[in-house]
């Protein structure tokens, strides 16, 4: 087992993979940028190497930066968290090739994945079901034509290398494909460095889900469930929850069957989430994420299980420490997403935070690296804490993140806290009656724009 890991990260992520790490009786080395030398994972960190300035690509994002703190510190392994370089793979190989070991999957797997034409071909290929579209990249708007009138409108042009939704553009008809075409590249080039896109149908009202695979190097692949993840805004996630409203047992176990079987064949290592549309009972791959996610606390509270203290474990060559017939789903949990963003407008709101009292009491967790008198950087995601309950099941677990947000208190900065306190009262999210578009909507109308 490692006995030193840096965190090439920051914020509630740093500190989450601190607190497993303490628990394993492994020492930390904390990275930070200038603007972040008082955050809560410098301070509770056993050591901390300042990386930059406050801009990410000097700091967070600067590899040499990171391979030298390793090199300083002693520290044997690199967890990337979530975000940054956590999907990148020239990051990764850099790292296993100066002998320090990437808590993640392999350089090859991160490449394969994290394109999304290699990665649905790939799933295609193992059995998992995809969203009908086309077979690669397309370059000509001749070809995507002809492909949009096989599939039928609407369609959406998707960013080979995308992600958040940036790259993506809807075309009702024939019409307005050539413009998405163009607008979607010209997106994707200056977003991702590559004008790569491909087409897929355009789905009416699916919802979001996902599941969690784990993976070790004894051949040991497992599901953890699903979570569904269709409350979003602008391809953004908002509130995650596990396990679906929607689906059933049985469609649960064979597509976490399907996923688990596809990670064995490829002979994947780590965490990993595919990532489905669900419509009319028919499961669509659209992506993976190599990583650990922003929500997978809620899979955590379901199943009682430390995901990222089985990262650690299966980076150092152990193996997992429970088998799929362990993994048993109990209750249910949710997850909000706190930002500091005006809540109907979503403007960022950095700042200094008057006064903060974090929730509490059974089944309430709350992930957060903020304290009174932290000041929020403008530099960096809003994303300043992530509140997570567990109750028996899904009405009690609403009940809990209605106290629980009722408890919070963040002074000093707008956050989305009163969005979700409107939220839990709605009539569709009780019933569970959404879909991936039905937050804009709802959002619109709010802010009296429906």
């Amino acid at each position: 087992m490692f006995e030193k890991i840096l965190i090439a990260n920051r914020g509630e992520i740093a500190l989450r993979i601190q607190r497993a790490c303490r628990e394993m009786g492994i020492h930390t080395v904390a990275v930070h940028s200038t603007a972040d030398a008082d955050a809560m994972h410098v301070r509770l960190a056993d050591e901390s190497v300042c990386i930059g300035p406050p801009s990410a690509t000097h700091s967070y994002l600067n590899v040499p930066a990171l391979i030298t703190a390793c090199e300083l510190t002693g520290a044997q392994a690199i967890h990337p968290g979530y975000g940054f370089l956590s999907e990148n793979a020239a990051f990764a190989q850099i790292v296993t090739e100066h002998d320090i070991t990437f808590i993640g999957p392999t350089a090859d797997h991160i490449t394969m994945m994290g394109d999304k034409i290699t990665a649905k071909d790939a799933m295609k290929r193992l059995g998992v079901p995809v969203v009908p579209g086309s077979d690669g990249e397309i370059t000509e708007d001749a070809v995507a034509l002809r492909v949009a009138d096989e599939i039928g409108y609407p369609v959406l042009v998707k960013a080979s290398a995308g992600g958040g939704g940036r790259g993506m553009k809807l075309a009702r008809s024939a019409g307005e494909l050539p413009n998405a075409l163009s607008t979607a590249r010209s997106e994707a080039g200056a977003a991702f460095g590559s004008t790569a896109v491909y087409l897929e149908k355009y789905l009416g009202k699916p919802r979001h889900i996902e599941i969690q695979v784990m993976a070790d190097s004894h051949g040991n692949v497992v599901h953890l469930g699903e979570r569904d993840c269709s409350l979003q805004r602008r391809n953004q996630k908002v509130l995650e929850e596990a396990p679906s409203p929607i689906l059933k047992p049985e469609e649960r176990a064979e597509i976490g069957e399907r996923c688990s079987k596809a990670l064995a064949e490829l002979g994947y290592l780590g965490a990993g989430t595919v990532e489905f549309l669900y419509e009319d009972g028919g499961f669509y791959f659209i992506e993976m994420n190599t990583r650990l996610q922003v929500e997978h606390p809620v899979t955590e509270m379901v199943y009682g299980v430390d995901l990222v203290r089985e990262q650690i474990r299966v980076a150092a060559g152990m193996p997992l420490s429970f088998k799929q017939e362990d993994l048993v789903p109990n209750g249910h949990a949710i997850e909000c997403r706190i930002n500091a963003e005006n809540p109907r407008t979503f403007t960022p709101s950095p700042g200094t935070i008057q006064s903060y009292h974090a929730p509490g009491g059974l089944g309430v967790r709350m992930d957060s690296g903020i304290y009174s008198g932290y000041r929020i950087p403008p530099y960096y995601d809003s994303l300043i804490g992530k509140l997570i309950a567990h109750g028996r099941d899904r009405d009690e677990c609403v009940m809990r993140v209605r106290r629980a947000l009722g408890e919070t208190v963040i002074e000093g900065v707008d956050t989305t806290l009163p969005l979700f306190r409107e939220l839990l009262e709605e009539k569709d999210f009780l019933t569970g009656n959404y879909d991936i578009h039905w937050l804009e909507h709802w959002i619109d109308e709010i802010n009296g724009e429906g």
